[in-house]
């Protein structure tokens, strides 16, 4: 499949959790490359030093280990990481900076994917459906559901509430520019302009908190960020109000969260948490008003061959000596992840 002459390129990434990342596409978009790893590589310190040593290019992903100084002294040529997942800090070290080595990410196709779960939940959360299988469960199929009443708005002229400006909150906004509804956006760093011609309002988080029917968190995880959803954020939100978090578990206090939905003021439905996995015993999974999946918003199945799309293009503009679209620099690898 490659010629011998291309420059050598290894794929460290862990084949149980991405078996379907490379499809005929994505191995002919290869072919200018000397693939030096069985694929895919999920232990590259388990490769013979002869084959480390030819590697001039990675294409990363989940169960690719850190790339410490003892790695990559076995790697004297690499000079480029191509990472499916969002986050590099899980795969690089500070010598890897100090080398020189360059490295991309696939957040933004990966933001497509958390953007479209969020959009369902949010479109469940209008219709009530939490509610609405609690009650079917209780009391039968009654002629009149809880979310027939007048004061409902379904899909139809609910208020969102996006809390976070990251790729995958922008992914959302746009997904969600066909419906009828009102869109709040709450992020200090975003610029007003940029979103006045999408009808979208820029507010503080108080208001969005109180004005929402729903609420999805797109921060990304910082000092700054870590519990940005506390006691008094969730006590101003709306009473009935659903609270979606797909980005990370820690921008909720989680014992803040667990106590207003034991109130029964609010629903969640969430895709992380904090720790995850959850303990056995946590009530996020047994309460009627919680809906908890794994972190499983991500790109899943084929949808895996997007990001693989991402970092194979990345991979052609770094040997063609094109700009990359997608790089990560030291300082946001260290803010952000």
């Amino acid at each position: 499949m490659t010629p011998a002459t291309g420059p050598g390129l290894a794929l460290f990434y862990d084949r149980v959790r991405a078996p379907d990342m490379m499809g005929d596409a994505q191995r002919n978009g290869l072919a200018a490359f000397r693939l030096l790893t069985a694929e895919p590589a999920a232990a590259p310190g388990d490769l013979p030093d002869s084959v480390l040593a030819e590697i001039e290019l990675v294409i990363a992903g989940w169960g690719c280990p850190p790339l410490d100084e003892p790695l990559l002294d076995r790697m004297p040529k690499l000079r480029f990481v191509a990472h499916t997942g969002s986050a590099v800090k899980p795969i690089v070290s500070p010598c890897f900076w100090s080398r020189g080595i360059r490295i991309s990410s696939a957040a933004a196709a990966n933001a497509r994917p958390v953007a479209e779960y969020a959009l369902a939940a949010i479109l469940w959360a209008n219709k009530q459906v939490l509610a609405t299988r609690e009650f079917y469960r209780d009391k039968g199929r009654p002629h009149r559901y809880p979310w027939t009443a007048p004061d409902t708005p379904g899909n139809y002229g609910p208020t969102v509430g996006i809390l976070g400006a990251s790729r995958t909150g922008r992914e959302l906004l746009r997904l969600l520019s066909p419906f009828d509804m009102t869109v709040l956006l709450a992020d200090p760093y975003a610029n007003a302009e940029e979103f006045s011609d999408a009808n979208i309002r820029l507010v503080d988080r108080d208001e969005l908190a109180a004005l929402s029917d729903v609420i999805s968190l797109h921060a990304p995880l910082t000092d700054e960020t870590r519990g940005i959803v506390d006691a008094a954020f969730l006590a101003h939100m709306k009473q009935g109000a659903t609270l979606v978090n797909t980005a990370r578990g820690g921008l909720v206090d989680q014992q803040a969260l667990i106590a207003a939905l034991r109130d029964g003021r609010i629903s969640a439905i969430l895709d992380v948490t904090e720790p995850e996995p959850l303990p056995p015993d946590s009530p996020l999974l047994s309460l009627p008003n919680a809906f908890v999946t794994p972190h499983v918003a991500g790109a899943a199945g084929y949808e895996t061959r997007r990001l693989a799309d991402l970092a194979i293009s990345e991979v052609l503009r770094f040997h063609r000596g094109e700009p990359l679209l997608h790089e990560v620099s030291q300082r946001h690898a260290e803010q952000f992840g």
